[in-house]
């Protein structure tokens, strides 16, 4: 068996999570980008129009990976995208990155991870989906929003 095929559904979509965080992290390339150059020339408007495009992909996966994570886990991943911001910005345009910058990177991302750790140890089996509880339909479909079920 391949190590794609033993991935489990959660794992596939914090990834997913991370890979959309990247891109989401490249709107503000674009939007620096633009607020250097002057409004509304032709390189302003290519970077602006580049970096609504972005917000619109990550508007629509956004609501994908809430489908299947809980809010709460799916925003406390966000918090990668200043470690990105950080990246970025030494990367495109020559920031300086302190000690105590690095020493934030990793405090965020130690933060996901035990965030993560912890909420994968707290979910049931039986949970729908990350634990979100209000997910469960009852028997004929609407939501029950106490998470026992119709047929409870």
């Amino acid at each position: 068996m391949s190590f794609a095929k033993k991935k489990s559904p959660r794992a596939k979509t914090l990834i997913a999570l991370h890979l959309l965080l990247f891109v989401y992290s490249l709107s503000g390339l674009f939007s620096k980008g633009a607020s250097k150059e002057p409004f509304f020339s032709l390189p302003f408007v290519c970077l602006y129009a580049g970096m609504l495009l972005i917000l619109g992909i990550y508007a629509i996966g956004w609501q994908q990976i809430l489908k299947r994570l809980s809010l709460s886990l799916a925003f406390a991943n966000k918090a990668v995208t200043v470690v990105w911001g950080m990246f970025w910005g030494w990367a495109a345009f020559g920031e300086q990155i302190s000690f105590l910058n690095l020493i934030g990177a990793v405090m965020v991302i130690v933060g996901v991870v035990l965030y993560a750790w912890i909420d994968g140890k707290e979910e049931k089996p039986s949970d729908p989906v990350d634990g979100d509880k209000w997910l469960v339909r009852g028997r004929h479909g609407s939501p029950d929003v106490g998470g026992e079920g119709a047929d409870a």
